[in-house]
């Protein structure tokens, strides 16, 4: 079996790779904070004290 062929990125790129995975990380933040905004808002902080 051959040995797989790498590719070797060069410093700008593995920045550039860096700063993108970055802003996916803080998107998917904001979401999930807008979702709980959004879910406390409509349902008040009653949702909150339930019994169990």
């Amino acid at each position: 079996m051959e040995p797989l062929e790498t590719v070797e990125l060069t410093e700008q790129q593995k920045k550039a790779r860096r700063r993108r995975s970055v802003a996916i990380a803080l998107a998917l933040v904001a979401l999930v904070v807008i979702f709980y905004v959004a879910t406390l808002t409509k349902f008040g902080p009653e949702i909150l004290v339930r019994p169990m």
